[in-house]
């Protein structure tokens, strides 16, 4: 029978080595004992060799079980040494012991580290610090804390990294911890009067404490569960949740009486759609997007000119500039997109990307000629989340495209066309003022006035998006048959012979 001395309660690297020494030695765990500082050991036991022999063989382990074992070991568990090396003793011929959740010392060993963790947490929440006077480093902080486990060491930590420029000392029962701005060290432990009763700053906590309390919030119970009472004697706080609790309910209820009256998101949503469904902007400076101007455009290259300082969302501050439409100012159709993309907000022309690609073929394929036509977007600057070095597109929100679409309804009156073809669910809700699906407007001529109607298809980057090859053709061949109702409508598109 041999024994191993340890150093202290949760001394893991002391029984590290021993374990070590004694798996090379092919000690079995019922002939192996641990005792920590001036425990005695067993009457036949003796003390465990220095070093192996030369010629033992190398034990080896799982990845997780160090990090396991340091666990185990703070655990308040008498037997907890002499258990953690009979796991240890079981993974040099069980290699996926741990993978085995239904093993009885698998189960005892899980049990143990969660107990072990959610001590080291309380430690973490619970510590209340206050400000002593000392000589010799000036500004001393000191806080007394009773874990139930050996986890000062596991935790401590933790608090040189969260504290680093204070001078503390954690005091518990059996150990303690000092960090004095530089290097952690761990003391013997400490009886509670050691620790101060209070400081200058609880004044203005417990101020801050009550202030911040919400009554609505309180849940007596799961508080208590998290908050044991236990803790309550370290923590100054706790001195007022008796009284909180006892007003809890009298507090929430005038907060109920005195809140503001705001409407319902129900309400919200309905005056978004009621304001998106009113007759288009007067043509006069004081209303619409571009406050500050003086005149309404009366052309298309006098909008163009306009729109290139457009400020009337936030979207106008990252983009490269303002993607305004481009085409004969008399054109017989408007092609209505979503938004520009990366390049088109790079070149300031819209449909010139990937999508722009799909969107010429598309014509050719129907013989279009798209010089013909007046291609513009619902919103006129590129909205994109940063990813490293690339722009990744992301969708306009309703009040972007409500805002924006003064400048559409104005392309609209300017160049007074025939057909209005909406790609995508987007450009649709721009021109209608009222969201629809692709699914139920796609192909069909929709007369917006007597003069103009309006066709719905997809957006090109929605074939571009496709990963199945069989899927994109079907798609890029619908799309086609809508440009070819396109050109049946307005005839003039057609490419000359």
């Amino acid at each position: 029978m041999y024994n191993a001395r340890l150093a202290f309660p949760a001394d893991f690297a002391g029984w590290r080595r021993a374990a070590r020494i004694a798996l090379e030695l092919g000690v079995p765990p019922d002939a192996m004992s641990f005792t920590v500082g001036e425990e005695a050991p067993g009457l036949f036991a003796e003390p465990l060799p220095e070093a192996p022999p030369p010629d033992a063989p190398q034990p080896t382990v799982a990845k997780a079980f160090p990090d396991l074992a340091r666990r185990i070991v703070c655990h308040a568990d008498p037997d907890r040494f002499a258990f953690a090396y009979r796991l240890l003793f079981r993974l040099q011929r069980e290699k996926k012991l741990l993978e085995i959740a239904s093993d009885p010392d698998v189960i005892r060993a899980t049990e143990m580290v969660k107990a072990v963790d959610r001590d080291s947490h309380k430690m973490k929440a619970f510590v209340r610090f206050r400000e002593i006077d000392d000589a010799e480093v000036g500004r001393h902080y000191v806080a007394w804390f009773e874990p139930v486990h050996h986890i000062v060491e596991l935790t401590a930590p933790f608090f040189a990294r969260r504290f680093t420029g204070m001078v503390w000392t954690i005091l518990t029962p059996e150990r303690s911890a000092h960090w004095d701005g530089a290097e952690l060290a761990y003391l013997p432990g400490a009886t509670r009067d050691m620790a101060p009763a209070g400081d200058d700053m609880e004044a203005l906590w417990l101020t801050y404490y009550a202030s911040i309390f919400n009554p609505a919030r309180l849940k007596v119970k799961a508080m208590q569960a998290e908050m044991p009472k236990k803790y309550w004697a370290n923590m100054p706080e706790t001195a007022l949740i008796r009284p909180l609790v006892a007003g809890a309910e009298a507090a929430q209820r005038r907060m109920l009486e005195t809140q503001p009256t705001l409407p319902s998101f129900r309400h919200e949503k309905q005056e978004e759609r009621r304001a998106m469904t009113l007759p288009r902007m007067d043509k006069t400076p004081e209303i619409g997007p571009q406050f500050g101007y003086n005149k309404v455009p009366d052309s298309i290259e006098e909008a163009r000119e306009q729109a290139r300082h457009c400020k009337a969302c936030p979207l106008w501050e990252p983009a490269t500039q303002t993607v305004f439409g481009k085409g004969p100012d008399d054109a017989p159709v408007i092609f209505v997109g979503e938004q520009p993309g990366d390049q088109e907000d790079i070149a300031g022309e819209p449909f010139i990307g990937p999508a722009g690609k799909v969107f010429d073929q598309a014509l050719a394929a129907a013989g279009i000629d798209r010089t013909q036509a007046y291609v513009t977007n619902a919103v006129k600057h590129f909205k994109f989340e940063p990813r490293g070095k690339r722009r990744i597109h992301a969708k306009p929100n309703m009040s972007e495209i409500k805002v924006c679409r003064w400048w559409l309804d104005l392309e609209r009156d300017l160049v007074k066309p025939k057909l209005i073809v909406a790609l995508g669910a987007t450009a649709a809700q721009a021109v209608l003022g009222k969201t629809v699906t692709i699914r139920d407007t796609r192909s069909k001529l929709i007369d917006l006035d007597e003069a103009t109607r309006l066709l719905v298809t997809v957006h090109p980057s929605y074939i571009l998006r496709l990963p199945d090859a069989a899927a994109k053709a079907r798609e890029t061949e619908a799309f086609e048959a809508d440009m070819a109702l396109v050109l049946k409508t307005v005839p003039e598109l057609a490419v000359a012979a």
